[in-house]
């Protein structure tokens, strides 16, 4: 049998992680799990923004949001008309990627990008966010894809997790890193430029 090894205290940093209180903002949360993601991200959330709208996601699609109340293909309209008429309303979007649009996403791009909307790409992002007017955010697992914060069926989507939250101090925090990541200041010290050539790169519409 090994000696036992003598027991300490924690030192006063120590006690201070366990307690949350170096640093970490916190606050009230919601939890959402799959289906739940539509109803409150989409239809709650970036349907009914007023001043702007920043999206963290790896993926995005042109997913469909049905019109009416009943989900499906049938009546609906892609994300990026959503975004159009947010954007004739005067709502400013922000939306950071990682990995190329779908080519529906791109073919509605095309035809007309919403005004007040700008897209960035960072092939290093992985993070998921959806913040609406800095005042109330999403932060979990689901992409801007229909698997995810879409309409799809419970037979058909990913099981996602995530948060709603109104806490200023969390909603400021993303912000913050949204910010930094968005004007590049992440760019200067990267260490994967070889998989991304131009930073921050707008699609070639």
């Amino acid at each position: 049998m090994g000696m036992k090894s003598k027991a300490t205290r924690p030192t006063e940093y120590e006690l201070e992680v366990l307690q949350g209180s170096v640093g970490s903002p916190r606050g009230e949360c919601e939890l959402v799990t799959n289906g739940e993601h539509f109803q409150q991200i989409v239809k709650q959330g970036i349907m009914k923004a007023g001043v702007s709208v920043d999206i963290l996601t790896a993926d995005f699609k042109a997913m469909l949001v049905p019109k009416g109340l009943k989900r499906g293909g049938r009546g609906a309209e892609s994300i990026v008309q959503v975004f159009r008429r947010l954007a004739q309303r005067g709502v400013e979007i922000r939306l950071l990627h990682a990995g190329t649009p779908s080519s529906a996403a791109l073919k509605e791009l095309r035809r007309e990008l919403p005004t007040n909307m700008v897209i960035r790409r960072c092939p290093r992002l992985h993070a998921k966010a959806v913040v609406i007017d800095a005042r109330w955010m999403y932060l979990g697992s689901a992409n801007l894809t229909g698997a995810g914060l879409g309409a799809k069926g419970d037979g058909r989507r990913n099981f996602e997790m995530g948060v709603v939250t109104e806490s200023t101090g969390m909603i400021e925090n993303v912000l913050q890193q949204f910010n930094q990541l968005w004007e590049g200041e992440c760019c200067r010290n990267c260490g994967r430029r070889e998989i991304c050539p131009v930073p921050l790169e707008e699609p070639d519409l």
